[in-house]
């Protein structure tokens, strides 16, 4: 079966893809073949695995779903499988080359544009309508992007240094103060044409009660009087299984603070290592949902639920609607918003009064993402599309949902609905927190 593919779609398709195959090519390409091919951490891949598993993801859904094709290589699909390969063991596995590697990447777009150019959509229009198959290839690739920062940030001797960076804005004297959110209800999930995850889907009406929320994410400065205050040996803090993770890994503060030379604190963030005083106003970062539940219950708070946070970001109550973006239908902006990867670290604390939500809520998208207090499963209504290893599978208790982007997120994955999740104990991914409280 074959639909006619419009010409500006199809250019508009292949501007995108040769976008975000330039910031992969770029983030890697100031490292050295041994670094790429090495596991620096159990909790994340090689990196070169990533850069094959992305040319892997776009061949499978493009030149073999799609177009019907059989695998380029033999094999690959096999190496390149996540769930068949945990991270743990991806290291042991017959890796390619450099050489290899570019080389199949190439070959995979050289056959995506040919599809592309071809219509074909494997029998199922769903997959190319309004491009949707190729933007989930895209942005698979920039999630990768995602995972393949948080690998580079763990380097540390020596630690990696950009090939570029934008210089963040500086934060404004603000209010620290919480924000009134009313009762009652609000739609949740994506609302508008264009691609999102079925796990975003289906808009749906969801009541929700009465709370406050702080109108900026916790900062490094607030934090550092939880760790100064003990929160981290006060076991009536945490939860039990937050507590036995505390102790099993002996936890003390976030990961990336050290210890500096005179006493202190100081936090690295990729090549660049600041004292805590000079990053008391930047969003605290590499927190785990442990640490920041306990963080909230030395506040006296707790933790938002996803549809809070959902409503206070998205929700226009003058308008009676959700917007896609805290601060309406405009994708962000350098001027909004902290994301597109390339401040390399969280801006301070009121640097976007332009991004401010409906409800005036600051910085809910870019930064760092933002624990909430939610499992991950389905919203009512959901439906697995186009297949069940993106969302299903993982929807449990297991799992804590996530919100916002952060500043290594790209800007299509950064909307309002996205929905990011990871296990509790997870601190190497670029994770902070806000708190809430009930009303009254």
């Amino acid at each position: 079966m074959r639909t006619a593919t419009p010409a500006l779609e199809r250019e508009a398709v292949v501007a995108r893809f040769a976008d975000v195959r330039r910031r992969t090519l770029e983030l890697v390409g100031v490292l050295d073949w041994e670094t790429l091919r090495r596991q620096h951490i159990p909790l994340l891949s090689p990196m070169v695995w990533d850069l094959g598993h992305i040319g892997n993801f776009e061949e499978q859904w493009i030149h073999q779903r799609l177009a019907g094709s059989p695998p380029l290589v033999e094999g690959l699909h096999r190496m390149f499988d996540p769930v068949a390969n945990p991270r743990a063991t991806r290291a042991g596995l017959p890796l390619p080359t450099g050489e290899e590697l570019l080389a199949y990447l190439a070959r995979v777009r050289e056959t995506t544009l040919a599809v592309l150019a071809s219509g074909t959509d494997g029998g199922d229009p769903r997959l190319v309508e309004d491009g949707f198959v190729y933007e989930m290839v895209a942005e698979h690739e920039e999630q990768h992007q995602e995972t393949l920062l948080q690998c580079m940030q763990v380097l540390d001797a020596p630690s990696y240094s950009p090939a570029r960076r934008r210089e963040l804005p500086a934060g404004r004297p603000v209010s620290r103060d919480m924000v009134a959110v009313p009762a009652g209800p609000f739609r949740m999930g994506w609302q508008r044409r264009g691609f999102a995850y079925d796990n975003e889907l289906p808009p749906h009406e969801v009541e929700v009660a009465a709370f406050r929320i702080d109108r900026f994410p916790v900062t490094h400065g607030d934090y550092l009087g939880f760790v100064e205050d003990g929160g981290y040996a006060r076991r009536e803090l945490w939860q039990p299984a937050g507590w036995a993770f505390r102790e099993r890994e002996a936890l003390e503060a976030p990961r990336h603070w050290r210890r500096a030379a005179g006493g202190g604190w100081e936090a690295r963030f990729m090549d660049r290592v600041l004292p805590l005083a000079d990053a008391a106003d930047l969003p605290v970062v590499h927190v785990c949902y442990w640490e920041a539940d306990a963080f909230a219950r030395w506040a006296g708070k707790r933790l938002p639920g996803e549809a809070e946070w959902e409503k206070a970001a998205l929700w226009d109550p003058a308008a009676g609607a959700a917007r896609p973006w805290p601060w309406g239908e405009e994708p962000p902006t350098p001027e909004r918003a902290n994301v597109d990867q390339l401040g390399f670290a969280p801006a301070p604390v009121g640097a976007y009064p332009r991004g401010a939500s409906a409800f005036g809520v600051e910085q809910l998208v870019g930064d760092v993402w933002e624990w909430t207090s939610s499992d991950f499963g389905g919203y009512p209504g959901f439906d697995a599309y186009p297949y069940d290893d993106y969302s299903k599978n993982w929807f449990g208790d297991d799992y804590k949902v996530l919100r916002g982007g952060s500043w290594a997120t790209r800007p299509a994955v950064a909307r309002g609905t996205f929905r990011n999740w990871d296990y509790a104990i997870r601190r190497q991914i670029f994770s902070g927190f806000r708190c809430a409280l009930d009303a009254g």
